[in-house]
């Protein structure tokens, strides 16, 4: 895979690779930490996945042993019924498919311009690129099921990162919008409302205006690339504004946040018009101080304290989701 992408992408893919040998001691230790993480999640997964498959051969046994204790007639009774359920939860499914597709073909008409901006695969791995890609399936998912979902845009959906994204199942589907061409390209007849939500800005984004287009980075930096998108905001003369964190909590280290997270912070927002609410319903609990984590279990009653590791260990839940689209939704590439 790797000689692969260097053929492809030449000097730019051989920058990403070698990486390394730039970083400073502190930053190579943190990504040793993350590697160790994602090797520790991998096996985890696994594990959950064999008990899974354990669960199920013991409540096959558990159905074929209660069959074969009750009298034929009992026994046709059983069965009908369990068919009867699986045809009721098809049933609710496909309407909350139909329901899903409503709402996301109502939001590319009205809906809350929000672009994820893909144009950094150069400067990620092939770890990065895959955990990117996975934010970005969870982004749909949480998006699709809001009561008032935005209209997404993912520019720059090509190479290595338009590669991985369409292995995902169902991506062909998925109502979004999807942009080989950058935001600058695809979006230049509203280049003034084009807003890059950056942490390194001055402005502050006091409610989302209908109007705007926001922009956020699809980069997984692991602090290496400070200041990047600020920077590429300034050049290519386009607003910057960041999220009013500051205003409603202390953050524990910095205010970079993953893609997914500020997606959905978005999204709370439009359907809660509360800033408060929506951070705290979202930044995991580590990257908050203590009084703010204490008193964010006030805010939605104990349930908020999902680290970022608990919510990628969701997103084989969501995968689900996003393949639902596959059967039902018509393609709008």
């Amino acid at each position: 895979m790797e000689g692969r992408d260097n053929e492809e992408k030449g000097p730019e893919a051989e920058e990403g690779r070698n990486y390394c040998g730039r970083l400073s001691k502190s930053a190579q230790k943190k990504l040793l930490k993350q590697q160790k993480w994602e090797a520790k999640k991998a096996e985890k997964k696994a594990l959950e996945k064999e008990q899974k498959k354990r669960e199920g051969e013991r409540k096959r046994k558990e159905w074929e042993e209660r069959l074969a204790s009750v009298s034929e007639e009992e026994r046709g009774k059983l069965i009908e019924s369990r068919k009867s359920l699986r045809k009721e939860r098809m049933e609710q499914r496909s309407e909350e498919r139909e329901r899903n597709t409503e709402r996301l073909s109502r939001a590319k008409e009205c809906g809350q311009k929000i672009v994820i901006d893909l144009e950094f695969s150069h400067l990620m791995t092939p770890a990065e690129i895959n955990s990117l890609v996975q934010q970005i399936m969870y982004c749909y998912a949480v998006n699709k099921r809001c009561r008032e979902p935005g209209h997404l845009w993912l520019t720059g959906c090509k190479g290595e990162m338009g590669t991985q994204l369409k292995r995902l199942p169902g991506f062909d589907n998925w109502i979004i919008e999807k942009e080989d061409r950058s935001y600058m390209e695809a979006l230049e007849d509203e280049k003034q409302n084009l807003v890059y939500l950056t942490a390194d800005s001055e402005n502050v984004v006091d409610d989302l205006d209908s109007s705007k287009i926001y922009i956020v980075g699809g980069l997984v930096d692991r602090n290496r690339w400070k200041g990047i998108t600020m920077k590429k905001a300034e050049e290519q003369g386009i607003q910057t504004a960041k999220l009013p964190i500051a205003n409603y909590l202390n953050m524990s280290s910095s205010q970079v946040l993953t893609v997914n997270q500020v997606i959905e912070i978005l999204l709370k927002f439009l359907e809660t018009k509360n800033w408060k609410d929506s951070f705290f319903q979202v930044i995991p609990q580590r990257k908050r101080c203590q009084a703010d984590s204490e008193q964010s279990q006030q805010v939605k009653g104990g349930e908020n304290g999902i680290d970022s590791e608990e919510k990628n260990d969701q997103f084989e839940s969501k995968k689900q989701c996003a393949q639902d689209s596959t059967s039902q939704a018509p393609s709008h590439d």
